[in-house]
């Protein structure tokens, strides 16, 4: 399954390219006739605040068309139907790589980390910095949920926590709306 979602990806990711996108993510959910080929993608430099910079339904469309026919030609996703689904990775986009994370300093994320630090492992939120392997977040932007969640060490006033990339378990973005 790794090597068919592997090219996948690099067919996706040549297919995104040729119009000036980029593959956020790439799922292949379910078993049987119950398939789910999903695909998220962005436009290169589009920030969250950038609201005119982001994948249109247009490029959704038009990259499912292409997409769609590549794979089904080149036999690509074995074991008969599926459905593909292009979407944008939304306003509380998945954090998964360096790159996101120094892309979207300034916005506010929400995080599990694999190992506590100062005795917690969920956090919320101003992604401050990203530098070297270590992400700066600035809590006292946190939600009343959050704050809760963090308890009163994480959460206090001024409170910077910081935090090695490779500790992060699971990060999306907070939408500020």
């Amino acid at each position: 399954m790794a090597l068919e979602l592997d090219r996948i990806r690099e067919i996706a990711e040549r297919v995104a390219g040729s119009s000036g996108l980029e593959v956020v993510d790439v799922e292949l959910r379910g078993s049987g006739p119950a398939r789910m080929l999903r695909v998220f993608l962005d436009r290169p430099g589009a920030g969250v605040r950038d609201a005119l910079g982001g994948v249109t339904h247009g490029d959704c469309a038009d990259f499912s068309r292409e997409f769609g026919t590549i794979l089904d030609v080149e036999d690509v996703v074995p074991g008969g139907s599926y459905t593909l689904e292009v979407s944008s990775p939304g306003l509380d986009r998945k954090l998964t790589k360096a790159a996101d994370f120094e892309r979207f300093v300034g916005s506010r994320v929400k995080l599990m980390t694999r190992e506590p630090v100062n005795s917690n492992r969920h956090f919320e939120g101003r992604l401050e910095s990203f530098r070297d392997g270590r992400l700066t977040l600035d809590t006292t932007v946190a939600s009343k949920k959050s704050r809760k969640k963090m308890g009163a060490a994480a959460a206090g006033e001024g409170q910077k926590i910081e935090i090695e990339f490779a500790n992060v378990e699971k990060a999306n973005l907070v939408p500020e709306i």
